[in-house]
């Protein structure tokens, strides 16, 4: 596993004493498809391109359009006063997609979303889902700090992130996340989601190729 160099490297951070199995059973669970992922990411392979980067880009946001619109109906679990202000990440790659020097590259046909997440999803469903897109993020740092000088004069805003990285957000999403999913019932449920989204993003990457 090149776990240091995906865009979704979930670092492994220890548990500390307030933790239970949740985080543990969510790695578990979604190893094997991170692994795949891992090794099979745009960005992976060591001369990556702008163009790998805009296929990245794209192949991300064909993944987020339609979790963003899910997600945004509903108010309770990671959408309630137990989660995270929303960040709206497809509105960050188009950004970065509108820059130069992409903007002046080929267009390249965007990959097609899934739209059909459920719509009664239960809120640890949720959690895992949004457990799998939190942890992303960790992994764009990494990508950044290997790739900005190979692909400048491009910014790579996306990867880079927000000026303080993202251990604070994971570091508070860990803390609701334990501190919202208790029992094996909903542990259970939040491994489903994060497998889900796992198996849609390589979806769109096998679509891609």
């Amino acid at each position: 596993m090149i776990a240091h160099h995906s865009l979704l490297t979930i670092y492994a951070m220890k548990p500390t004493m307030q933790s239970n199995d949740v985080l543990a059973a969510l790695r578990d669970a979604t190893a094997q498809q991170h692994a795949l992922l891992d090794a099979n990411l745009p960005l992976s392979q060591a001369h990556a391109s702008l163009q790998d980067y805009c296929e990245h880009l794209l192949m991300l946001r064909a993944w987020l359009v339609p979790i963003e619109r899910w997600l945004a109906g509903f108010d309770d679990g990671p959408q309630g006063p137990a989660g995270l202000p929303p960040v709206h990440r497809s509105g960050l790659i188009d950004a970065d997609l509108a820059l130069p020097p992409i903007a002046q590259l080929p267009p390249r046909a965007p990959a097609q979303p899934f739209d059909a997440w459920p719509p009664s999803a239960s809120a640890a469903y949720r959690w895992g889902v949004c457990y799998v897109i939190e942890g992303a993020q960790l992994g764009g740092v990494v990508l950044y700090r290997r790739l900005n000088a190979q692909l400048a004069p491009h910014p790579l805003n996306y990867l880079k992130g927000c000026a303080d990285g993202p251990g604070p957000r994971w570091r508070a999403f860990l803390d609701a996340l334990r501190g919202q999913l208790r029992d094996n019932e909903q542990i259970a449920d939040a491994c489903a989601g994060a497998c889900d989204a796992f198996d849609r993003v390589l979806a769109l990457r096998s679509g891609c190729r």
